[in-house]
């Protein structure tokens, strides 16, 4: 008989449990706590209670905000993010009243717009006591992300978890039934640092000692004087000249070239050369006049210039499967692409890709769970040196994935490589997916 009787007791404790795990309302909405004032929203969410709670899946509406800390900050600051759920997806479903402070809530807020991907929340384990049949109360969860590109990026609730410490440790989860859910919250990047777009031509690329070429300036201060100069390497030579920018900031000048080391002409404003307020260099070749001494032949030869191009070792990447109900990191690797850059000159070069969404049978992966791992290599004797990108998001706004920079002398062959990481979520239908990765040379 005691046997039987603490049987009993254990299944009433399991079905109690199971109620306090679905912490999920069909309630009036309630109340945002203070310091969450994104606009509220509401979306069809899916919830599966934990089994032993014995409860089928619970398909309701929920009601959620989504409010930062900033709504106008600059490429490279901290967004504090809020994500309040006002109105969880279901109610208390038994007449027993569950004890405050055993609810600890996670879930994801979605970036659209100029910043795609993901941002994880988190709550304290914290709520007020729950009488049977009532409503769940709301609650908050917070994180941060980082701004990596200028523009408006939306904000909408995402999928979230309640986990319950009471009795067992179990977890509900609840997912946005057509993601993304509405937006919620707005916030507009600026750039950190204004981008320069001064730019510079000259009328002819070489000339003999002492000839003029003209340089013509765009997208530069309107009224400004301009420096105009030669350069040797990273040298300013004595050529100078000076012009002023007209009412669109742009110009047109002579500078004459005698020195016959200058490789290039560069433009800019201020005192000295400021590569934030300059343009250039362009490249500028000083003829070699000197005569031939008697009895002497001067021979000469020619470089061609070349071009920028790449290639790859195929336009196919099976990524690895991963399993429906965990989803997680579905791995792969870049098919190796190799640049060539047979141009000579200063400049440099830059290779980025950016991916679509992943598509598949009556459901989406968003780009924005796409990452990389750039590499790159130089091949002996470039005169560049080849700089991976970041690792990180690749996403539909895109990412750099290989660089060399400007110089006097540049060019050279580089391999490149990536390791690829797609975040699939858990209960993303099973099938096949996929997206388009597209790669562009500068």
């Amino acid at each position: 008989m005691g046997s039987t009787v603490r049987r009993s007791r254990r299944w009433r404790w399991a079905s109690l449990f199971g109620a306090t795990a679905l912490a999920v309302t069909a309630g009036g909405a309630l109340a945002c706590p203070a310091g969450a004032a994104g606009t509220n929203v509401d979306f069809a969410t899916h919830c599966i209670p934990p089994a032993v709670a014995g409860i089928p899946p619970i398909d309701g509406t929920t009601t959620a905000s989504v409010s930062v800390d900033n709504t106008s900050p600059k490429v490279g600051d901290t967004v504090t993010v809020t994500y309040t759920v006002v109105t969880p997806a279901a109610s208390n479903p038994t007449d027993i009243a569950l004890p405050a402070d055993i609810m600890t809530p996670t879930g994801k807020v979605t970036l659209g717009g100029a910043q795609t991907g993901s941002v994880t929340v988190a709550g304290p384990k914290k709520n007020t006591p729950v009488p049977g049949k009532g409503a769940f109360p709301s609650f908050s969860m917070t994180g941060t992300f980082t701004l990596t590109t200028p523009g408006a990026i939306t904000l909408s609730p995402g999928d979230y978890n309640i986990h319950t410490s009471y009795i067992l440790e179990l977890d509900t989860p609840c997912t946005v039934i057509t993601p993304p859910a509405p937006v919620s919250e707005t916030v507009t990047a600026t750039s950190g640092t204004p981008t320069n777009t001064r730019a510079i031509s000259l009328s002819s690329a070489s000339g003999n000692p002492g000839a003029g070429v003209t340089v013509s300036g765009s997208d530069f201060t309107p009224g400004a004087t301009i420096t105009l100069a030669g350069r040797s390497g990273d040298t300013q030579t004595a050529d100078t000249a000076t012009a002023t920018a007209d009412a669109q900031g742009s110009f047109s000048a002579p500078i004459t070239v005698n020195d016959r080391t200058t490789t290039g002409i560069v433009a800019y404003e201020g005192a000295s050369w400021n590569a934030d307020k300059g343009a250039g260099p362009a490249a500028y070749v000083v003829n070699d006049t000197t005569p031939v001494p008697a009895g002497s032949q001067k021979l000469t030869t020619t470089v061609k210039a070349g071009t920028l191009s790449m290639s790859q070792a195929g336009d196919a990447v099976a990524l690895s499967a991963v399993e429906f109900g965990k989803g997680g990191a579905s791995t792969g690797t870049l098919r190796t692409v190799t640049v060539k850059d047979f141009r000579g000159g200063p400049a440099g070069w830059s290779l980025t890709g950016k991916v679509t969404d992943f598509t598949g049978p009556g459901a989406k992966i968003d780009a924005g769970k796409l990452s990389w791992t750039p590499a790159c290599a130089t091949k002996a004797g470039s005169p560049s040196t080849c700089k991976a990108g970041s690792a990180g998001t690749v996403g539909a706004s895109g990412a750099t994935l290989a660089s060399t920079p400007d110089g006097t002398v540049t060019g050279g062959e580089f391999t490149v490589d990536a390791g690829l990481s797609l975040d699939v979520p858990a209960f993303t239908p099973p099938g096949s997916y996929s997206g388009v990765l597209t790669l562009t040379l500068t």
